[in-house]
């Protein structure tokens, strides 16, 4: 009997053999073609529950991908907490456009993060409201037959919206214990929303801490920088099938780092940039992998029979979710989206 996508998707979470992994996209997945399906699209989707959750599921509705993943951008939190936000595209994501506390090296002035709004107000309004309101409205519609994956903010990327991440790396080096301040405060805000994300209807949780990529961090202070945090936030989660931190660039040499960040993160979400069966044969045994089909090239910018050569190699390296390496660019063909389904779905181990 053929299996359905929330039962194909649970089974890869619980890494059980499976003849084939799902096609599901679990980062960023709203294309200009599922706008147009649907008449669902940015920048009302980002705002509106009702929208959202209708976009949310088009990956599935329209292309045939095997969840379900709502919020399409990681400034809902941020704008919650004070940033300015320019939400005002239908083809590109939203913009922070200040920060809205001081973080001054130089003049060692510093703000003080109690001054953040508190948990409980913080997840009562806002688009992190939406957020969480899409998750109810998408358990009721596709629940029994999909996964529902919310997207959130990690910690150390949240507490750079906070200052500025340029003023959150240099005080690293000039004033780490300001940074430790802004990053534990931040932690209890993201586990919190991802917390409540689950308990309205959300599955799975995957977390984006692209801050804490090896293109801003060196590989050996990750795990004081973000990874504590995130394993105080993401890693300590309930009552779901288990979450999935996603980080961008070459994320191979803290690839480990990143699957050990709390019992609830079973899953880590990788870029093209590192190579699929070698992140397979470094983590693969305990963790399930998801990606790493290239969000650029070839999703964006290649063509359908290389999107299906991508896909290929993420599923022979034995990636347990095929999805795309990155947020999906709005731009994407429709070619290319039902090119990577297809190609998953007529992968066989």
């Amino acid at each position: 009997m053929a299996m359905t996508p929330r039962e194909r998707v649970t089974a890869a979470m619980n890494k059980e053999n499976l003849d084939r992994p799902p096609a599901a996209i679990f980062t960023q997945s709203a294309t200009i073609g599922q706008m147009d399906a649907t008449g669902a699209a940015w920048p009302e989707a980002h705002k509106n529950a009702e929208i959202m959750a209708k976009l949310a599921a088009a990956q599935a509705d329209v292309f045939g991908f095997e969840c379900c993943r709502t919020s399409f951008c990681l400034t809902a939190e941020a704008e919650r907490l004070g940033c300015t936000v320019a939400v005002d595209k239908k083809d590109a994501a939203p913009m922070i456009k200040n920060h809205p506390f001081k973080f001054d090296c130089m003049e060692g002035v510093y703000d003080d993060p109690a001054a953040m709004m508190p948990i409980d107000e913080f997840l009562q309004g806002g688009r992190v409201a939406e957020v969480i309101k899409s998750c109810e409205l998408l358990k009721k519609s596709h629940g029994e037959n999909y996964c529902i994956v919310a997207g959130t903010t990690g910690p150390f990327t949240l507490a750079g919206h906070m200052v500025s991440t340029e003023n959150l790396i240099f005080g690293m080096m000039m004033a780490p214990e300001e940074v430790d301040k802004w990053v534990a405060a931040t932690a209890p805000i993201c586990k919190a929303y991802a917390q409540t994300l689950i308990d309205n209807g959300a599955d799975i949780i995957q977390m984006s801490e692209p801050s804490g990529s090896t293109d801003m961090l060196a590989p050996d202070m990750f795990e004081e920088a973000a990874g504590k945090a995130v394993a105080a936030s993401l890693g300590a989660t309930k009552n779901g099938l288990g979450n999935v931190l996603h980080i961008c660039g070459d994320a191979y040499p803290i690839v480990d780092k990143m699957a050990a960040c709390g019992p609830s993160v079973k899953g880590v979400s990788i870029e093209e940039k590192v190579d699929p069966y070698k992140a397979v044969e470094k983590v693969g045994k305990d963790t399930v992998l998801v990606g790493n089909v290239g969000s650029v090239k070839p999703l964006f910018q290649g063509t359908p029979e290389e999107v299906k050569e991508g896909v290929f190699r993420s599923c022979d390296a034995g990636f347990g979710i095929i999805s795309s390496g990155c947020g999906i660019a709005p731009a994407t063909s429709d070619e290319n989206m039902k090119a990577f389904v297809e190609a998953v779905k007529a992968f066989q181990r």
